[in-house]
C-alpha cells in the first residue's frame, strides 16, 4: 500500500494533477484568459449569465445537465446528452471550460457534475475555471453583457461511457460484497449519520460501510478554489482511503456533491477506478435501497 500510495503521490505532484502538461484540469484566471481555442461554458442561471459573463461563454444551465425534479441526480439519456452537446457546437475533440459562479463549495459540484459528463461522453480536454466567475472578478476580469453568442451546431452523436460510473446494480454487488470497492459519502456528517436527509430521499442514513469525506474537505479555508497538488492525496488518507481495496465509489444525495469527490480523487489525484453513482442516495432509497446510520 505505502508503495503505491507513493506512486500516486508521485504523479500529484508531478504536474498538479495527472492532466498532462498540455491541458491542465483546472483553470485560474490567467491561465483561461491566455488559452486558445477553447469552449466556455457557463452553467449559471440565465438571469446571472445575463448579468454578467466571460466573453464569448455560452449559456448552459445546470439544470439542463441534470435528471428530473423527482430524481435530479439521474444520468442524461443518450439522446438528451448528444442534444445538449451538439446545441453548444460540441465535439470529442472540443476543448472546454466549465464556469461556474464560484459564491461557494457546493458551486464547484456543478462544475464537477458537468465535467464527469463531458469525460463520460468521451472528451478528453476539459477544464474548470477554479474559482469559477468569483475568482475571474477578483483577478481584474472583466465581464460582457453585449449580445448573446451562438454556437455552430454540431452532428456529432455521443454516449455516455460506462468507464467512471456505476449503477444501482453495481452498487448492490458492493453492498453484498460481490464487487471489492470503497463507498465514500460526500455529504455532510449530518446526512452521513441519518439525522438529516435530502427531500427526495425515501429514508434517511448512508449506505454500508461507507467512508465519509466530505465535498467541502478539498478547498482552500474561506476561499471557493480547490486543492491541486499531494494536498489531495493527503485529504483522501487522512478520511480513511487505503489502496489496494477496489474501487472508489463517490456518493452523496442527488451526485452533486459526489462529483466534487469524483473530480478531486480521479482527476487531481489520478487514483484509478473512481466512479460515481449519479442517483445516488435519493435514487437508492426511492427503489427500496436499505440505508444506515454512518459514523
Amino acid at each position: 500500500m505505502k508503495g503505491l500510495l507513493m506512486v500516486l503521490a508521485a504523479m500529484v505532484a508531478l504536474v498538479g494533477g495527472p492532466a498532462s502538461a498540455e491541458w491542465q484540469k483546472v483553470l485560474g484566471p490567467e491561465a483561461l484568459a491566455g488559452l486558445e481555442r477553447a469552449v466556455v461554458i457557463d452553467i449559471r442561471s440565465p438571469k446571472a449569465y445575463a448579468a454578467g459573463r466571460i466573453s464569448g461563454a455560452l449559456s448552459a444551465p445546470y439544470s439542463t445537465w441534470r435528471g428530473p425534479k423527482d430524481n435530479p441526480g439521474r444520468r442524461l439519456s443518450d439522446s438528451a446528452l448528444t442534444e445538449r452537446l451538439q446545441s453548444l457546437g460540441l465535439t470529442r475533440e472540443s476543448r472546454v471550460v466549465v464556469t461556474h459562479q464560484g459564491s461557494s463549495e457546493t458551486d464547484f459540484g456543478a462544475a464537477a457534475r458537468v465535467y464527469w459528463t463531458l469525460k463520460s461522453a468521451g472528451l478528453t480536454e476539459i477544464a474548470i475555471l477554479n474559482g469559477g466567475v468569483a475568482a475571474w472578478v477578483t483577478a481584474g476580469k472583466p465581464l460582457g453583457t453585449g449580445p448573446t453568442p451562438a454556437a455552430e451546431r454540431t452532428a456529432a452523436r455521443f454516449v455516455m461511457a460506462k468507464d467512471w460510473m456505476i449503477d444501482r446494480a453495481g452498487v448492490a454487488d458492493v453492498l453484498a460484497g460481490r464487487r471489492g470497492a470503497i463507498m465514500v459519502d460526500a455529504r455532510p456528517a449530518a446526512f452521513f449519520r441519518g439525522e438529516k436527509k435530502h427531500d427526495g430521499a425515501a429514508a434517511a442514513g448512508t449506505l454500508k460501510n461507507a467512508l465519509n469525506i466530505t465535498h467541502d474537505s478539498w478547498f482552500r479555508g474561506p476561499t471557493t478554489e480547490i486543492v491541486t497538488g499531494p494536498k489531495v492525496l493527503e485529504i483522501a488518507k487522512a478520511a480513511g482511503y487505503r489502496a489496494g481495496a477496489g474501487e472508489l465509489v463517490s456518493f452523496c444525495n442527488t451526485g452533486h456533491w459526489a462529483a466534487t469527490n469524483w473530480f478531486a480523487l480521479s482527476e487531481l489525484a489520478g487514483i484509478e477506478g473512481v466512479k460515481l453513482y449519479p442517483e445516488s442516495v435519493v435514487g437508492w432509497s426511492q427503489a427500496g435501497g436499505a440505508l444506515v446510520p454512518g459514523g
